[in-house]
């Protein structure tokens, strides 16, 4: 199954303090996570249609997920599109059980809120 979206961006979100949640969790990366992690992103930017295996939207919330898989480890990043063709990634985790877990669910819930009341 594909998701299709014509032209789109990866950004990612800010907190009113400036901390970056996605930028966290990369750093703590080792440098083929990083590799791969990226080349995600880029596929998803660049792909007119990009496969669900790699982004998909979460049933029942207006969110969407960016999804890494790298030797056994599933490594998720959850966000919102913006302005039709900007997608704002809010923050990643390292995912262990077959659900998203629902403090996940709640984290990017709630930097959406936030994103949407500072705009």
């Amino acid at each position: 199954m594909l998701t299709l979206v014509m032209e789109r961006s990866v950004r990612f979100y800010r907190t009113a303090d400036g901390r970056c949640p996605v930028e966290e969790f990369l750093d703590e990366q080792d440098d083929r996570t990083l590799t791969k992690i990226l080349a995600i992103f880029k596929l998803v930017e660049t792909q007119r249609m990009v496969p669900t295996q790699y982004f998909k939207k979460l049933s029942d919330y207006d969110l969407w997920e960016c999804r890494v898989g790298l030797g056994g480890r599933i490594f998720r990043f959850l966000g919102f599109w913006e302005a039709g063709a900007l997608i704002i990634l809010t923050h990643g985790f390292q995912k262990k059980t077959q659900k998203t877990p629902r403090q996940e669910i709640n984290k990017a819930l709630s930097f959406k809120a936030d994103w949407e009341s500072r705009k």
